[in-house]
């Protein structure tokens, strides 16, 4: 008899794919599930995360979506924290060795990582393992073991090594034992399917080759698209700034998601909600057909990413008064308040540099000339404009479109 806790296993897969880059393989995929619906045992699925920076951005809550999917269709959850890993440091991506972080760093970075990531996996149906359990106490012995089972010509057909090697760049030892490790964790944890971004499938399968070595079955690799940045063209990092923090204020999540191109906010559907295929091929279809404007697609996309990480309400807030300021061209309900000290009266140009509203007095008079700053919601033509600052006073002051602030002089 099925348990009831499993969907059919097309339909499983239907959902588990979405937004997924590669499947390897599928059909071993599809067998697992087939198995796990007929003895009623789920599926182990791990992601592992070296906690390298102690703030997530939506780019890096893709393949913890992925996760929760399938916690979703009732298998175990089993996030990994590479405790013991990010002191070697992944080399995926990177042109140079890089510096290995300290254990005060590592652990300072997975207590902040298991907040946010709370916010997406279910905590209670979710399994939490740190791998310095058992690779810290990995022998030297169990170390020349583990690299037997692995030949050099291998690793360094790997993309980022050969491509060093090409360019006179040196390798360190110990980047070459990351893979090698890391596949010990798929082999204490005997898990059916490794979760990871498309950049880091060499591991996976470096981790699916070393548990047979070690007598398992070979796990399945889901991997996942890097999601494009705010700009519609890089990948999202915060060193290009075209990010999302999600610990950023819902009004702040709710600008920027708003900013991206329409052609992107679909990918956005698929790789940062939890809507199946068919909804999202609905809602497009509504875009399309002039039904739905694809500003209000948008905010709804924004509203549902809010949602995750700071509620429902606060959510419902943020588009509030994003239609408020934006669409109906009204002042928000609320502003941050700057206070100023009593003082001479001030040109309105130097006081929009004061308050970091505009780079310096030039580009100040250039956005008064243009009518981009209000004062109580009446437009300042007047760049030499005096603000009298030697009297108790409250004002709104906008600069530019979605600068809003409630100045009080005290």
């Amino acid at each position: 008899m099925t348990p009831a806790k499993f969907k059919p296993v097309e339909e499983q897969l239907a959902y588990l794919k979405k937004g997924v880059a590669e499947i390897i393989p599928e059909a071993e995929l599809k067998a697992k599930l087939e198995q796990s619906l007929k003895t009623g045992k789920p599926l182990r699925v791990y992601l592992g995360v070296d906690p390298t920076a102690p703030d997530l951005h939506l780019g890096h809550t893709v393949v913890l979506r992925k996760l929760k999917h399938f916690q979703y269709m009732g298998h175990t959850a089993v996030f990994l924290i590479g405790d013991f890993s990010a002191m070697i440091g992944d080399p995926t991506g990177v042109s140079e060795t890089r510096p290995p972080l300290t254990r005060e760093q590592v652990d300072a970075n997975a207590k902040t990582y298991l907040a946010q990531v709370y916010k997406i996996l279910d905590k209670e149906k979710t399994e939490v393992r740190y791998n310095s359990e058992w690779l810290s106490k990995m022998s030297a012995e169990d170390i020349v073991r583990l690299c037997s089972h692995y030949r050099l010509a291998r690793m360094l057909e790997r993309e980022d090594f050969r491509s060093r090697l090409d360019k006179g760049q040196p390798i360190s030892v110990h980047e070459l034992l990351y893979p090698l490790l890391t596949a010990i964790d798929a082999v204490k944890l005997q898990s059916d399917v490794e979760l990871g971004a498309t950049e880091q499938k060499f591991n996976l399968l470096v981790h699916r080759e070393i548990q047979r070595e070690y007598g398992l079955p070979g796990q399945a690799i889901l991997t996942m698209p890097i999601l494009v940045g705010l700009d519609g063209q890089r990948k999202m990092s915060k060193s290009l700034g075209n990010y999302v923090g999600i610990t950023e204020a819902p009004g702040e999540i709710f600008g920027k998601m708003m900013s991206i191109p329409d052609e992107l906010m679909w990918s956005y559907y698929e790789l940062l909600t939890d809507r199946t295929p068919q909804e999202i091929v609905a809602l497009k279809q509504e875009v399309a057909g002039s039904k739905l404007h694809p500003m209000d697609a948008k905010m709804r996309l924004a509203e549902e990413v809010i949602s995750d990480f700071h509620g429902q309400a606060a959510a419902r807030k943020a588009a509030e008064n994003f239609q408020r300021v934006f669409r109906d061209r009204q002042a928000p309900v609320e502003a941050p308040v700057v206070k100023l000290p009593k003082g001479p009266a001030k040109k309105l140009a130097a006081l929009l540099v004061d308050l970091k509203l505009a780079p310096s007095k030039a580009e100040g008079e250039r956005l008064i000339k243009q009518g981009g700053v209000e004062i109580d919601e009446a437009r300042i033509d007047d760049p030499r404009r005096d603000i009298d600052l030697s009297q108790p006073l409250e004002f709104l002051l906008r600069a530019g479109k979605k600068k809003f602030l409630r100045i009080v002089i005290e």
